[in-house]
C-alpha cells in the first residue's frame, strides 16, 4: 500500500515562505518521479513542480520559476517543496504526487500516487 501524506502548509502573509514535506510509505523505490500540483478555489489541479529519483532534473511551471524549489531525500522517502515570495495567487490546496516512470511529466493524471493535499492560504 502506497501512501503519501503531505504536512507543512497554513497561513502566512504576502512575500512570506514556506516548506511542504511529503512522506512516502510502501513501494517507495518505484516512485521514480515525485511532483507537486496545487488545485486554487474553483480551479483545476495544476502543475507545479517535479523532481526525477536521481534529483539530477527538474521541472517548474512558469508561475513558481525561481520561488519555488522542489527536492528530494530518498533515505528518508520525503520530497519537499521551498516556496518563497508567496503571492495570494499562490493560495491552494497543494498536493503530493508519484509517477512509476523515469522521464517528469506535467500532466496529472499520469502520477499513480496521490496525498491527500495540504492548504497553504497567502494573505495580502
Amino acid at each position: 500500500q502506497v501512501q503519501l501524506v503531505e504536512s507543512g502548509g497554513g497561513l502566512v502573509q504576502a512575500g512570506g515562505s514556506l516548506r511542504l514535506s511529503c512522506q512516502a510509505s510502501g513501494w517507495t523505490s518505484s516512485m521514480l518521479v515525485m511532483g507537486w500540483f496545487r488545485q486554487p478555489p474553483g480551479k483545476e489541479r495544476e502543475f507545479v513542480a517535479a523532481i526525477i529519483r536521481s534529483s539530477t532534473d527538474t521541472r517548474y511551471a512558469d508561475s513558481v520559476k525561481g520561488r519555488f524549489t522542489i527536492s528530494r531525500d530518498n533515505a528518508k522517502n520525503t520530497v519537499y517543496l521551498q516556496m518563497s515570495s508567496l503571492k495570494p495567487e499562490d493560495t491552494a490546496v497543494y498536493y503530493c504526487a508519484a509517477r512509476r516512470a523515469w522521464a517528469i511529466s506535467l500532466l496529472r493524471e499520469e502520477y499513480e500516487y496521490w496525498g491527500q493535499g495540504t492548504q497553504v492560504t497567502v494573505s495580502s
